[in-house]
């Protein structure tokens, strides 16, 4: 607990809540921090990836940027973890639907998560890990849905370390029943295992594979608040 501040985290152990709610781009967590925090104090700055302490109803919680892709979210939830003492995360970041029936705007909780990546290479283990989120959580988040009357499918999708890829191969996934296609996902679950701890990926579909339908950076970036919402109410 003393090796703090990190390479990649200026905070102090202590300036960080146990529980985070992360975003890929920072400017998002800049965000959630103005819209759903009380009094937010910055705590990080290095290499731009913003991240804010504050409460949200009584309750500490902080608000931090990964970044994109597998690596980059393995770094920043590596060092929450195990370095400040942060007991649960939970990424809401954008997804690609290859479910016909989840459309832009959706929901998607990420029950588990399959992936092109070697991230599990690192722990030796002897076969093959599954990457899933804390059944509490995702509970927790589905009776959040319901309540506030959002739409949503649970279940599994394909985190890729390509985002250009030469050949998608979307339909062997599409198959499978994987219902999205995002970046980060198996790290920070495998992180979490790892620890010991707990964490949860809700994405906003922000794109439809199948149909071409996008939105743009700026949509992103302030208007998918539906799993903000969600992700907030199991501070």
């Amino acid at each position: 607990m003393n090796a703090t501040p990190t390479p990649h985290i200026g905070a102090k152990f202590g300036d960080i809540a146990e529980t985070v709610i992360m975003a890929g781009d920072p400017l998002r967590a800049k965000f959630m921090a103005e819209k759903f925090l009380d009094n937010p104090v910055q705590f990080n700055n290095v290499r731009g990836m913003l991240g804010f302490t504050g409460t949200y109803k009584g309750k500490r919680v902080s608000v931090m940027g990964h970044g994109m892709g597998i690596p980059s979210i393995g770094i920043y939830s590596y060092e929450l973890f195990n370095f400040y003492g942060v007991k649960t995360i939970i990424r809401v970041g954008s997804a690609g639907s290859i479910n016909r029936d989840l459309n832009v705007g959706d929901l998607v909780l990420v029950m588990g998560a399959c992936t092109n990546s070697n991230y599990d290479a690192n722990f030796d283990l002897p076969g093959k890990f599954a990457p899933i989120a804390d059944f509490d959580l995702l509970r927790g988040a589905a009776d959040a849905c319901d309540r506030f009357g959002y739409k949503y499918k649970a279940g599994n999708v394909f985190s890729s370390d390509v985002f250009y890829s030469e050949n998608p191969r979307n339909e062997q996934w599409m198959k499978m029943g994987v219902l999205a296609v995002e970046m980060e996902a198996p790290a920070l679950y495998m992180n979490a295992a790892r620890s010991g701890n707990r964490a949860l990926v809700i994405c906003t579909i922000s794109d439809h594979i199948l149909t071409g339908e996008v939105t743009t950076a700026e949509e992103r970036q302030t208007s998918f608040t539906h799993m903000m919402d969600v992700a907030f109410s199991l501070v």
